[in-house]
């Protein structure tokens, strides 16, 4: 489940999934890593809204979630 800075909560499929594969190929925590998140999740049948104001926030929330992720994995 996704969390928004407006409060709102948007469920996803195979974002665990997602997460694992990219930490297991070494991804860093970044913005290229948040677009392949993205695309990722696409591929899954996740909707992501077209416009580029979501998209940013979409990639904000993934980013943050990532770093999240990775700092829970590595201890750092």
């Amino acid at each position: 489940m996704l969390k928004f800075p407006d409060g709102i909560q948007v469920g996803v499929t195979g974002l665990d999934e997602i997460m694992a594969e990219l930490y297991f190929e070494g991804r860093k925590a970044s913005n290229e890593t948040a677009q392949e998140i993205i695309t990722r999740l696409e591929k899954k049948r996740n909707f992501i809204p077209p416009g580029e104001r979501v998209r940013r926030e979409y990639s904000y929330v993934l980013l943050k979630e990532y770093k999240k992720y990775v700092k829970d994995r590595s201890g750092t």
